[in-house]
């Protein structure tokens, strides 16, 4: 597989257009007021041509490299509705298994486990009683040596296992949704046990592969070393992240998160790249799915997936998928019926069914640091703008 240090070439069947000039002036704002160094935003409405705008620059490091349609960014948590979320709601459509499957019986180095009875739906909607983040990386690699063999790769895992076993509920299962990275680093490994495949593979082959989505993948730790050798500073179109004290570098082409890079850069809450056009091919197959149109993924088990589970006392959470609520990043006007997830590097996907309207929007608001949040107040400015201008005379 190439290494993403080479020059990076869009493939897409999609012809592109520009967004409207009120868009564009927003995200060339956004650059200049600091929100984050640059970003690609992706617009689809009424499964017309996708519109996109392309503002600021990959780093200050290098104030030569604009961003461009084929800037590659680490997705972060959007990992988990593109790659973890569809590939369950694939095997769950094959029947390789099924919401009510408790973990334990997928993973049964957590029977006996205080997280062992929870269910595919309790990890998908947040609700498994496990806390949100826990720091496993300081103790998978606490010298910030990663593993890069498929024997290294096999015995982190284990020690993740061990780890979830040993992991307190802090509420009872059902109760409350909390947003947790350790249930979908769980249902990373329940993709892996359900299919017999690695993660990185199964995405590859049974979702980017068939979606023509060329430029979304997992970066695993080794590539991410030829990547960091190459030079050190950003090239080949990868946006950097953060200049990480840690491992005592600029992350470029190596995953933000530091519980996934423990795991090899390749996990099931953390470790896709992509670029924004990659990303739509994904969104487009959970929209025609919803609306009974020909897709990759099963109607009525996207319907399921993307409707707000009601089971589960004031939360806004699907499952996997997020839905909008009174401060929701979607801003104002997306529909009830919408769904959309959030990544910590600063990157986000809506999508409003009703309006057939898809919004992507990638950015590295994490460089240089994750300290600049300003991006809170920007994303539901800009998914109100984009919907005004999209969807609003319909």
């Amino acid at each position: 597989m190439t290494c993403l240090a080479a020059p990076l070439v869009r493939v897409s069947d999609l012809p592109i257009m520009s967004v409207s000039p009120a868009i564009q002036a927003a995200l060339d704002h956004a650059v200049s007021d600091g929100v984050f160094p640059g970003a690609v935003l992706a617009v689809r409405f009424g499964g017309s041509q996708a519109q996109l705008a392309c503002a600021g620059r990959l780093s200050a490091l290098a104030p030569d490299q604009a961003v461009t349609s084929s800037t590659v960014y680490d997705l972060a948590s959007l990992t988990k509705p593109l790659a973890t979320v569809t590939a369950i709601a694939l095997l769950i459509q094959e029947g390789h298994c099924h919401l009510k499957d408790r973990i334990e019986t997928i993973l049964p180095e957590l029977a006996g486990a205080p997280v062992g009875p929870a269910t595919v739906w309790n990890l998908l909607t947040h609700s498994s009683g496990l806390p949100g983040w826990r720091g496993y990386y300081e103790r998978l690699s606490g010298n910030a040596v990663f593993p890069v063999t498929e024997g290294a790769k096999t015995e982190a895992k284990q020690s993740l296992l061990r780890l979830l076993h040993e992991e307190p509920i802090i509420y009872e299962r059902g109760e409350r949704s909390l947003y947790s990275d350790l249930g979908f680093m769980a249902l990373g490994l329940v993709v892996e046990r359900s299919s017999g495949m690695a993660l990185d593979r199964f995405f590859s082959e049974r979702i980017a592969r068939p979606l023509k989505a060329d430029l979304l993948r997992f970066i695993p730790m080794e590539e991410a070393e030829h990547v960091r050798q190459g030079s050190p500073v950003p090239h080949g179109g990868i946006a950097p992240t953060e200049e990480d004290s840690w491992r005592g570098r600029l992350l470029c082409g190596e995953v933000h998160d530091e519980n996934a890079a423990s795991l090899g850069g390749v996990a099931g809450h953390a470790g896709l790249f992509g670029t924004a056009e990659s990303v739509l091919a994904v969104t487009g197959s959970w929209l025609r799915a919803y609306r009974g149109h020909p897709s990759l993924l099963d109607s009525a088990i996207v319907q399921e997936f993307t409707a707000r589970q009601q089971r589960i006392p004031g939360s806004s959470w699907a499952l996997g998928w997020d839905t909008p609520s009174s401060s929701s990043s979607s801003g104002q006007y997306f529909s009830s019926n919408s769904f959309g997830h959030l990544g910590y590097t600063g990157t986000s996907i809506w999508v409003d069914p009703d309006r057939e309207l898809e919004v992507v929007l990638l950015s590295n608001r994490v460089h240089p640091t994750r300290k600049n949040e300003l991006i809170r107040a920007f994303r539901p400015r800009i998914h109100d703008l984009v919907w005004r201008e999209c969807a609003g005379s319909r």
